[in-house]
């Protein structure tokens, strides 16, 4: 399964033409406003973001949701860092994975 593949799971209402959009949206956040993102669990994924971000990390996280109601996201303000815990049950852990190779992959590449 490819990253694209398994980025957008089956369970996901957003409709099909909409997803690449929906994808192209994170890799633009992670391109420029992502620090770092680690596994604190295998269900569990945070990002630090730059907190310039925070309105549009709130906003793509509430939809993201909204489509695809196994993520939970909590976005958290700390000090000079936005947190954005990414939550998912064990029955979607690829897409998890997923979801940090592509944050990896994209981290300043829009710099």
């Amino acid at each position: 399964m490819s990253i694209e593949q398994s980025w957008v799971p089956e369970a996901c209402t957003l409709p099909s033409v909409e997803q690449p959009l929906r994808v192209a949206e994170f890799d633009a956040l992670f391109a420029v406003h992502l620090h770092t993102a680690h596994r604190v669990s295998d269900t569990r994924l945070r990002l630090i973001l730059d907190p310039s971000a925070e309105d549009r990390a709130r906003d793509l996280t509430a939809r993201e949701t909204a489509c695809c109601s196994f993520f939970t996201f909590t976005v958290t303000e700390a000090g000079s860092e936005l947190l954005v815990d990414v939550a998912v049950p064990a029955g979607q852990v690829e897409v998890l994975d997923a979801l940090a190779a592509r944050a990896q992959t994209r981290r300043g590449a829009a710099g």
